[in-house]
């Protein structure tokens, strides 16, 4: 990716007709090794116990974390794909909107590790702690 495709609209254009356009995925500041996000909680996004469905919190911050990847891509690389990742979930949300930060921990020639939290945009609580190791692909 190139600086100048360094922008909210360059990766918010990505999701439509994807699994990120299906949940609601927006991108609301990006810069390198960083990108924050958020999606809007709707009942279509919930569990049947009522709460948010855990796939879309992991949704969220993979996203963020992938899109983030994309921006710190080094030139020869042909893409990236998730090697492993985790999460930690502690709380929830029933309604409201989700955000998140994402953030550039280790930026090797090989491989990136991306950080993320999720949280209440209403209280920021923290909804879950999120790590994913990415490979670079040549």
């Amino acid at each position: 990716m190139t600086t100048s495709e360094l922008d909210v609209a360059t990766l918010n254009a990505l999701s439509p007709g994807r699994f990120p356009g299906l949940i609601g995925f927006e991108v609301t500041e990006v810069e390198r090794g960083l990108v924050r996000a958020r999606l809007e909680v709707h009942e279509h996004l919930l569990a049947p116990n009522g709460y948010l469905h855990a796939a879309v919190v992991i949704g969220l911050v993979d996203t963020a974390c992938g899109y983030g990847c994309r921006t710190c891509l080094p030139e020869d690389a042909k893409g990236f794909t998730t090697i492993e990742l985790k999460t930690n979930f502690l709380s929830t949300l029933t309604a409201g909107v989700v955000a998140c930060e994402a953030k550039l921990i280790h930026g090797g020639r090989t491989t990136q590790v991306w950080d993320a939290r999720a949280t209440n945009a209403a209280t920021d609580a923290t909804v879950a702690l999120f790590r994913c190791t990415q490979l670079v692909l040549r």
